[in-house]
């Protein structure tokens, strides 16, 4: 069984012996946040869900961005960091790419919204984005909804369940950045009630009873 509860800097989530992740300080016996948000004490571990702070890069999230320049060698897009990404021509025409054959405006433009991974990552340099592989490229249409990035694990929900949940319910297609950028579609009151459900989600992160708060608000099938 998973215990959870909210933390603040300072607070002894458990004393023992633990394997635990970020955000997580071992004195001694005691594992003490460093971060206000939602511990997770169980069997595997123990997990500090952060519920403030930017969005940090990692190699191969997928994130959620919008094009804000475009220059002779690929686009600049802006990935709601503070890093902006950037995606190599080479990645999207192959090694035939030439800025003197090539128009990069005829794949993306300004103010296109695109799906991407982070191919690599280092601080001294912007990330590296890629649309290799399946579901990556331009998003052509759906409503666009920011939350914290530190909330994206709650709105996916362990195995998937909460942003299925959603799906389900609403009939909407719902694509989550781990950037906070989450790109919502379907038939106006679908869009209208998934939206909802996850302005909810990002609200009430720190709930223990998260689901039953999201079916409240999604009501019934």
């Amino acid at each position: 069984m998973i215990e959870r509860r909210q933390v603040i800097p300072g607070d002894v989530i458990a004393k023992g012996n633990y394997r635990y992740g970020s955000y997580i300080e071992k004195r001694g016996e005691e594992y003490v946040a460093l971060r206000v948000g939602l511990a997770e004490v169980g069997r595997d571990g123990i997990k500090l869900n952060p519920l403030t702070g930017p969005y940090l890069p990692r190699a191969d999230d997928e994130v959620i961005g919008k094009v804000v320049d475009v220059n002779g060698f690929g686009w600049v897009v802006d990935i709601n960091s503070c890093f902006d990404g950037f995606l190599p021509a080479s990645f999207v025409f192959g090694r035939e790419f030439s800025p003197s054959t090539h128009d990069l405006s005829s794949k993306f433009k300004v103010g296109d919204i695109i799906g991407t991974r982070i191919e690599s990552f280092e601080r001294s340099r912007d990330p590296q984005l890629s649309i290799r592989g399946q579901g990556y490229g331009k998003i052509d249409s759906g409503e666009i909804v920011k939350i914290s990035p530190t909330k994206v694990p709650r709105l996916i929900g362990k195995r998937g369940a909460i942003i299925n949940l959603i799906s389900e319910r609403t009939g909407a297609e719902v694509k989550v950045g781990q950037n906070g950028v989450v790109v919502v579609s379907g038939t106006p009151e679908g869009i209208t009630k998934a939206v909802k459900a996850i302005r909810t989600v990002e609200e009430e992160a720190h709930a223990a009873d998260l689901t039953t708060k999201v079916e409240g608000v999604l009501g019934g099938e």
